[in-house]
């Protein structure tokens, strides 16, 4: 904080730094007050993470990432409607449309600033609600993400030089709109995989016969392959489970091949965190056709494993591990997290 200070009060700024709890509105009132009639601008960047799946949310989870965002965002509205404000920007987060799993109060609070950026535009007051994708900088919520980054890099969202993001910025300004989304999208790698991709970037990936449309191709289709497992001895019938566990897997965690997760070795081990926990569950569920439980890689932490278990419940042999909460899972995650 000390270095952008001195950075802006070098290009001929005045800088105070004033702590302010943005999910109280008395000191949110306070702040406003303090700056006075010359206030021209707002540019509200604040925020605060506490993730879990949509089960475990209560009330003081919720409070926690909404207060900042959402509450803050609603009193600076409030509180500075009457005044000629030249612009009132909201850092919003692409977490709120595309990259959210595991973040339902963030995303939530996301989605929300995007909305009043909406309203007061059509009151006719200042408004763009940016929802930025992953900066490449370790500052506030984004500390310590290299290793979220390369799982988005290789999902085709890289994450957006400091340089261009400001551009983005001032391009957001000029352009009228009251919410845009600045992600950096690498189409090449998107389109690679059209099968995984989220319904609000599907019509970005363009290919020779148009927009890309997601449809279940033969592979992916579990009574088919049920029926090619059934056609094959037990041996084989083992080692094609395995390889399309471990090609998964090493596709949810941005590996070019299945070698890169050995078959005895655990999850946790390999980099599986909470999101690419449920990601994993996910692609596994759409092609076996099973209900698989939000604590799978914890019930069989290792590919071998899990690809025993798949050949159990496809056959007959055992029931899906899914009977524990949303709130019990969430803990595993919590616990899987700060493990990772």
């Amino acid at each position: 904080m000390g270095e952008l200070c001195e950075v802006l009060r070098g290009l001929g700024a005045e800088v105070e730094v004033v702590a302010c709890d943005m999910a109280d509105r008395s000191a949110v009132a306070g702040l406003v007050e303090g700056v006075g009639a010359g206030l021209v601008g707002v540019v509200h960047a604040a925020g605060a993470g506490d993730n879990g799946l949509v089960g475990s949310m209560d009330g003081a989870r919720l409070d926690r990432a909404l207060g900042a965002k959402a509450d803050g965002a609603w009193y600076l509205h409030e509180l500075t409607r009457g005044l000629e404000l030249a612009f009132f920007v909201l850092f919003s987060s692409a977490g709120g449309s595309v990259l959210a799993a595991g973040q339902a109060n963030y995303a939530a609070a996301n989605v929300f600033l995007d909305a009043l950026a909406v309203q007061r535009r059509a009151e006719g007051l200042p408004a763009t609600s940016l929802a930025y994708g992953l900066w490449d900088v370790a500052t506030g919520l984004t500390e310590a993400i290299d290793e979220d980054a390369r799982l988005m890099a290789a999902r085709g969202l890289p994450a957006l030089a400091p340089a261009d993001a400001l551009r983005l910025l001032d391009a957001g300004l000029r352009s009228g709109l009251p919410a845009l989304v600045p992600l950096a999208v690498d189409v090449p790698t998107l389109r690679a995989k059209p099968g995984a991709l989220h319904s609000l970037l599907r019509d970005m990936v363009l290919t020779e016969a148009g927009p890309v449309v997601r449809s279940r191709t033969k592979s992916a289709d579990p009574a088919a392959l049920v029926a090619r497992l059934a056609g094959l001895d037990a041996e084989d019938r083992e080692r094609a489970l395995l390889d399309l566990v471990r090609g998964h897997a090493a596709a949810v965690l941005g590996h070019s091949g299945p070698e890169a997760v050995p078959a005895e070795r655990g999850f946790l081990d390999v980099g599986f965190d909470s999101l690419t926990a449920l990601e994993l569950r996910n692609r596994l569920g759409e092609v076996t056709g099973c209900r698989l439980g939000p604590t799978l890689i914890f019930d069989y932490p290792s590919a071998a494993e899990l690809a025993a278990h798949l050949r159990r419940t496809l056959f007959g042999e055992d029931v899906p591990a899914d009977d524990l909460s949303a709130a019990t899972a969430d803990e595993l995650f919590n616990i899987l997290d700060s493990e990772a």
